[in-house]
């Protein structure tokens, strides 16, 4: 892999795994134009280690406050006003829970699917960005009292449920699990938040298994390209971040159904 190959992917990683457009979909689609088949996994994993140090740098104020409440809950040392970060912390565990067991399941389809099924894939976030859209803006969600800032065991799980589904090639998991949240009930700027905190504890699974093959990724990529990589990833997927958080404020997830409509009926018909 050349240089300015790796620089390519690590900022289409960064772009597309905030942006709710499918990261792995698009790593696919453009390891298929640059005839890049031969890539191991482990090196799209790397890439996601990469955006998930810029989740943590976004989110380290909720994540160490997070943190404190754990901390304090297991020493029986609870404040006032910890039970709303005691119910997240519940929602994250099931949530985690609900993706894993999905994944192990889905695990040995995803390398066989076909090329096709990845744009038809932009096409069905497309419909779920639109649809979440339409129904967030239609039950304000963002404005009901009952929900702010607060995201419940069964919210947790049902989120969980549309990360896993987020693991198809094509399929936006950061779309699938906001478009979750708000299904359920969570109001806009939370269901962002949940959505990456989510996606911690899954990214770091999925690097864990995949971790013996860390030698095959030094061999068949080279340092240097698997460097510039994850540092293009980590910085594109900073400012990715910040411009999503402020779309899903606003409820304008709908407009990437603009992108992913087209794209995704161009891919099944020319490849």
């Amino acid at each position: 892999m050349s240089i300015s190959q790796a620089l390519f992917l690590g900022i289409l990683q960064g772009i597309a795994e905030f942006l709710p457009i499918s990261s792995s979909g698009h790593l696919a689609v453009a390891q298929e134009l640059f005839s890049l088949n031969d890539i191991p996994l482990l090196f799209d994993i790397f890439l996601h280690l990469a955006t998930l140090a810029a989740v943590i740098v976004f989110f380290r104020k909720k994540i160490l406050s997070l943190f404190a409440v754990l901390f304090r809950w297991i020493g029986h040392k609870e404040q006032e006003g910890d039970k709303e970060g005691r119910s997240i912390i519940i929602a994250l565990i099931l949530g985690t829970f609900v993706t894993g067991i999905i994944g192990v399941f889905a695990s040995d389809i995803i390398d066989d699917i076909p090329i096709k099924f990845v744009f038809a894939g932009f096409i069905v976030t497309a419909l779920i960005l639109l649809l979440s859209s339409y129904l967030s803006h239609r039950k304000e969600i963002s404005s009901s009292p009952t929900a702010q800032g607060l995201v419940t065991p069964v919210q947790g799980l049902l989120v969980g449920l549309a990360q896993g589904f987020g693991v198809l090639p094509g399929i936006s998991r950061s779309g699938s699990t906001i478009a979750g949240a708000l299904f359920a009930g969570v109001d806009r700027n939370t269901a962002g938040e949940f959505s990456f905190l989510l996606s911690i504890p899954a990214i770091l699974g999925a690097f864990i298994l995949e971790a013996k093959d860390i030698g095959i990724v030094a061999d068949s990529i080279g340092l240097r390209p698997l460097i510039i990589g994850c540092t293009a990833a980590f910085v594109s997927g900073i400012f990715a971040l910040a411009i999503l958080m402020k779309l899903i404020r606003k409820g304008n997830l709908a407009w990437f159904a603009a992108y992913l409509i087209p794209v995704g009926i161009l891919g099944i018909i020319f490849l």
